[in-house]
């Protein structure tokens, strides 16, 4: 942002900001509406920070009904609305609107109940997804998908985006893991969908609603799935003398019928800085890093163990430990926990992609990116959710060095597009947002795309809810086929980039 000047709202912009806060000050009372421009900076960005942008305003509810009249009272008025819950997104899904109402969630922090004989736990969408393990763990519980940001991101954010996380191998996305959610409707209407039951009854829209993005309602609470805690967990650090000989290695184990618990990779760039940040002891002369986590009964555990480093030893590797106590095997996983943070002290800036491809096409994909890496002059650390195929390529670059913020950019499109190219999808769990917007053509037809906004149609006709968002064209409801016109122009969201 340095030397950048935001330009000045108009004087229509601030009577109507003005209009609308003090709207918003009756059902929000107190501390819960800013509307100047200070306050509302550390709110101009999610973890995308290449965009940022002031919202219009910002309202900060704290009950359920506060969230239903800010809806209700936006929908009648025909203003935007962005919900947002910690903002750690990395795909622009919690980007503002300058002519939008933000709605953050960061209030709803509570643990509501903790139901061990359903194994369930009810939360609010602003608690962390690592406070859910916290709560429950002295019990002997704890909650699955564990996102590299699970100190920071909000279980609301990841029924948005249908976050992952290292262990989503063995127990699933998000999406297996939610049983049921209270959502509010733009229209300020607010229903259930699913409970504590393990599956409900009718059209599966809780399934629709987790990776919805915040474009088709605004969630309000979370009845989550929690797991009792395996009897043992062991961990494997082997190290690779390609990355080719890792992804290869992760095939096989695969391909042996072994699900672990956890499976994830690291090249060389990400290895180094990874043990330079936390001192987890990797090894150094390795090109690749391969951590598998096995978990269960101890006999199981021991078996798989065998039989995994006999794959590993099968597929050259170089190096090979297992952790034999907890200390060990939790500090395997602290590098790879902190790699997208370690990996921000070797470059000024990094771009954090998120694709995801077919297992076997791992070795074919890792060696175009470093074709890629040469043609756009730029480095990429790559960190894997190896066992599902999630990738996360981390494209290194200086944003004060004219043009490298767009090669990161098309470097990063072109890794979309190559695992789009090996039967495999645009994101695995950050989402689609603004990043991967004009993308979705890659992936989706024409059809494909009207098909899907017909569902946003069914939720939100007047496209209020985090418009400019997933996808490239907005179409009116009325052009789709729906029975209510909406007459309004549908405008499509400027955002500046930086």
């Amino acid at each position: 942002m340095s030397g950048i000047t935001m330009p000045k709202p108009s004087e229509d912009a601030l009577a109507r900001r003005a209009e609308i806060a003090k709207a918003l000050s009756a059902i929000v009372p107190g501390e819960g509406v800013i509307a100047d421009e200070d306050g509302m900076r550390p709110f101009e960005s999610d973890g995308l920070t290449a965009y940022r942008q002031l919202p219009l305003v910002v309202v900060l509810p704290e009950t359920v009904d506060q969230v239903s009249r800010v809806l209700r009272y936006c929908h009648d008025n025909d203003i935007k609305v962005v919900p947002r819950g910690s903002g750690t997104s990395l795909s622009g899904g919690a980007l503002p609107l300058e002519d939008g109402v933000l709605l953050g969630l960061s209030k709803f922090n509570k643990v509501l109940e903790i139901d061990y004989d359903n194994r369930v736990a009810v939360v609010q969408p602003g608690v962390t997804n690592l406070a859910i393990t916290k709560a429950v763990e002295d019990h002997g519980f704890y909650y699955a998908p564990d996102p590299s940001s699970q100190i920071a991101c909000s279980i609301g954010g990841n029924v948005a985006e249908n976050s992952g996380g290292v262990h989503c191998l063995k127990y699933g996305l998000t999406a297996n893991n939610v049983l049921g959610i209270e959502m509010v409707l733009i229209t300020g209407e607010v229903i259930r969908l699913g409970g504590k039951h393990l599956d409900a009854e009718g059209y599966d829209l809780l399934g629709l609603m987790t990776g919805s993005e915040g474009l088709l309602g605004v969630v309000t609470e979370v009845t989550v799935r929690i797991l009792q805690s395996p009897e043992t967990a062991r961990a494997l650090l082997v190290g690779f003398p390609t990355s080719e000989d890792g992804g290869q290695c992760v095939a096989d184990i695969i391909g042996a019928g072994i699900i672990p618990g956890g499976m994830e990779m690291m090249d060389k760039p990400a290895i180094h800085a990874a043990e330079a940040y936390v001192k987890a002891g990797y090894p150094l002369d390795v090109e690749a890093l391969l951590i598998v986590e096995l978990d269960g009964p101890t006999g199981e555990v021991d078996d798989l163990l065998a039989r995994v480093e006999a794959i590993a030893r099968k597929n050259k590797a170089s190096t090979l430990r297992v952790s034999e106590t907890e200390t060990e095997r939790e500090a395997f996983w602290a590098g790879r926990k902190a790699a997208f943070p370690a990996v921000g002290r070797i470059s000024p800036d990094y771009y954090c992609m998120d694709g995801t491809i077919p297992r076997k096409a791992l070795p074919q994909v890792l060696a175009r990116m470093r074709e890629l890496s040469a043609h756009y002059d730029l480095r990429v650390a790559n960190v894997f959710h190896a066992g599902d195929g999630n990738l996360h390529p981390l494209i290194l670059y200086d944003a004060n060095k004219p043009g490298e913020l767009q090669r990161a950019e098309d470097f990063g499109a072109d890794i979309l597009r190559l695992c789009v190219e090996v039967g495999g999808v645009l994101t695995g769990e950050h989402g689609v947002g603004v990043e991967k917007r004009d993308l979705m053509p890659e992936m989706f037809t024409e059809d494909d795309l009207k098909q899907q906004q017909r569902v946003k149609c069914a939720f939100d006709e007047k496209h209020l809810l985090n418009p400019g968002k997933v996808f490239p064209q907005l179409h009116r409801c009325a052009e789709l086929g729906r029975m209510h016109v909406h007459k309004g122009h549908v405008p499509f969201p400027d955002i500046p980039r930086f």
